[in-house]
Parts: C-alpha cells; structure tokens; sequence
C-alpha cells in the first residue's frame, strides 16, 4: 500500500493510471466521501504493494529497516537505483516492500457511544479486539446508572469482538465530576456496593471484561483509587473479568494537575490487564486550535509510560475525529467536531488547500466562510500511519479509538496493512 497526496490537477483516473490500478480499485479501498471531488493535499491508499518513506536527517538504511521491520537485503532489492556505499539524503523517495511475515499481532480498542449505527457497527468490528461500550455512570451511593447496550454487546459477540463496560464518574449530559470520586473511593461500605453493582452487571449483560474510565480524580484520592483498584482486580479476576483502565497522558510521575496526579503509572500497570493512554485532546473542544494529537507530544507520553508500566499492557490512544475553529480565537468559545469525512467534504465544499504540518504530523486547511475565518485540524492517512509506527518503535500491546462512531475506512486499511489484529473471542 502506498500513500498518495492529491497534487494540483489530480484526478482519480490520472492516479489510477499512474499507478496502474484502476478506478473502481481507488473508489473501493478508500470509500470516499466524495470521489468526483479531491483536494489538494488529500491522502489516497493506493492498493499496490510495499509504501514509501520519505528520508529525513539522520537516517540510515540501517535505520530504514528497523524503524519498518524489513530486513536490510530487501529494502536495498526494492531499490535498485542505490549502489555501495548507499549513502541517502533527506528528501529523497525510498521504496519499503511489504513485509507480511514481520507484522506484529496487536490488540485494537473501539470506544462506542450506543447510539452507533448498525451499518458504522458492522463495517468496525471486524478489527476490533474489545469493543468499549460508554457508559455507566457511577452515582455517589455506589449505584450505576445504565445504558441500552445489549444490541452492541450481542454485534460484537458475532464478531468475536470482547464487549468490555466503561464505567465513568460521570453525570449523564454532563462531564466528569471529581466529588462522585471522592466519596465512592473513600467509603468502604459504598466501594464494596459499587464493585458488587459492576461485577453482577457485566455478568448479567454478558460482558467480557470492565473499563474504568474515572478521570478529575482529586490528587488526595490517588492512593484510594489505588486501593480500588486492587480490590477490583481481584474481585474481576475470581469471576473471569479483565480490568483495564483509562488513564491521563503524563510526562512525569510528579507531573501536577487534577486530571493527572492520581493516575499512577507504575500501579496500573502492575494491576490490569491492559490500560489505554488517552493520547488525543491537545487540541480541544474549548482550546486553541491546534492537532489534536500532535505526534512529537504523543511520542513524549509514550517514552515515558514504557519507563513505567510494561508496554505491552499499553494501549495508545487514536483519535477519529477532527475540530473546526473560528479565528481569532476566542479563550472558552467551542470549536465545532467534525468526522475526518466531514473534514475532507468541507474542505471540498470551500475550496481549501490541505496542507500538512511536519511537527506534529498532522494535516489542517484554513478557509474564509461570510467573512468569517475558520481553521480546521483533523487526521488522515499520513498523521494515522506515523503514530501507529510508534506502536512498532515501543512494542506496545497495540491502540484504542476514540471513538469509532464514524467511519473513516483509510484509517482501517493502514491498519490491518501493517498489523494482524487479535480476536478474544
């Protein structure tokens, strides 16, 4: 597989040409939104062999080969034109031959909200490991507060997809509250409810496991989410549950901030089964335009888990999603979520160019819309293919989405062309 950007004057019939692929090829591998409208600056999958890497400062063929888990002999076979000493330079196009033998398995996470459409449902499961349905949330007594999931849980079943139950501190409608915490953590009496209300739920429902998701934890209340923990685990353990966890993404033990102090890095990764690292939401709904997961930062987060918690317990953070700004930005003024669909369409729509950004990996476009000037972050199949080298760089267990309500076939392709994705069930 090769990832094209849509240049000036591209059609799809001249990149079917160009590669020797046809048309119908191009429409069905990527399902465009739009296929009679391309951008410039779009990313097409090209269904051929191998793909290509662009050299920057500092490689090495050596480097080359390791960085994509191709052996040394058959990168320089794919690329005939060099020749002893085979000296590169920064720019310069490599060939990278597909290398089937070499693909590592990983597990794969979709968080779903249960309003997910059949047709999105079906298209997704196929690659996923663990389908994370949200959410329950916890009342301050210990009880939950339910949700209408047995039509995913029952889909991902045939799909030999695990259902996991996300339960989160937060209020319906609302965001995540810290106070619920504090209570359920620190009252045995409401602790054990609540743990005896999760595990009779999810064995009720047919879960196969239970994702804790409680975030805005009070830095006090870390060692008692510890001890929460552990009693869980336990209690999951002795009814055939895995315990996974959702946790903030750090760059230190010490470092401060209430969404962050009581997630402790080394204690979860003794404790669950595996943990997700919610590697997404620099850029945010109420922030400054900017990626949401610029990959230098994600690169940060990840170096320092693997120091902490084994990295095949981790899950890194994926988001499907992009955001729309209005400029000059306005500090608390919302931004508008838009599908990475959506993002291309939009771009089409005004007549923007997409541009890409080489720091943090990510594609944007500016547009002016009644006089009014908007930009717009969002991924494609270039941001998506280099954070998912990261789970190569870093052995890690393998990725979670946030969330898989939308589909974005690229996304998909890139996927299963460089993992072979594991199945619980």
């Amino acid at each position: 597989m090769i990832i094209y950007t849509v240049n000036q004057g591209d059609s799809l019939y001249s990149i079917a040409r160009q590669f020797g692929v046809t048309v119908g090829e191009l429409e069905r591998y990527n399902e465009f939104a739009d296929p009679s409208r391309l951008v410039v600056g779009q990313s097409v999958l090209i269904p051929v062999p191998g793909t290509i890497h662009t050299v920057e400062s500092g490689d090495s063929l050596y480097s080359i080969a390791q960085r994509y888990s191709v052996p040394l002999e058959r990168l320089i076979s794919a690329n005939p034109e060099l020749v002893p000493p085979y000296t590169i330079f920064p720019g310069q196009i490599i060939n990278i031959p597909d290398n089937p033998e070499g693909k590592r398995t990983i597990s794969v996470n979709g968080y779903a909200y249960p309003n997910i459409s059949n047709e999105v449902l079906e298209q997704t499961l196929p690659y996923l490991t663990y389908l994370s349905i949200f959410s329950y949330s916890v009342s301050a007594d210990g009880t939950l507060k339910g949700i209408d999931d047995e039509r995913l849980i029952n889909a991902a079943k045939n799909h030999r997809t695990a259902p996991v139950m996300v339960v989160t501190n937060t209020e319906p409608g609302g965001g995540f509250r810290s106070e619920i915490t504090n209570v359920v953590l620190n009252d045995t009496a409401i602790r054990d409810t609540l743990i005896d209300n999760m595990i009779s739920t999810a064995l009720a429902k047919g879960y196969t496991g239970i994702d804790v998701d409680f975030e805005y934890i009070y830095p006090e209340d870390r060692g008692s989410y510890n001890a929460f923990l552990t009693e869980l685990a336990d209690r999951l353990g002795e009814n055939g549950l895995t315990l996974s966890t959702a946790i903030a993404p750090k760059l230190s033990a010490t470092q401060a901030g209430t969404l962050y102090e009581a997630h402790d890095y080394a204690f979860h990764g003794s404790i669950v089964d595996y943990l997700i690292i919610m590697t997404y939401e620099w850029g945010y709904l109420y922030g400054p335009p900017m990626a949401v997961a610029p990959y230098s930062e994600v690169r940060k987060v990840i170096s320092y888990a693997v120091t902490e918690i084994p990295s095949e317990k981790i899950l890194m953070g994926m988001p499907n999603y992009g955001y729309d700004w209005t400029l000059p930005y306005v500090d608390g003024r919302p931004a508008n979520i838009l599908s990475i669909n959506e993002a291309v369409r939009r771009a089409a729509d005004v007549g923007a160019e997409i541009k890409f950004n080489s720091g943090s990996e990510a594609p944007f476009y500016e547009y002016t819309q009644n006089g009014i000037r908007h930009i717009v972050w969002f991924e494609n199949a270039l941001s998506i293919a280099a954070r998912l080298q990261l789970v190569n760089d870093y052995n890690l267990g393998g990725v979670s989405y946030w969330t898989v309500n939308q589909f974005y076939a690229q996304n998909w392709r890139i996927l299963e062309n460089m993992f072979n994705i594991r199945k619980e069930l």
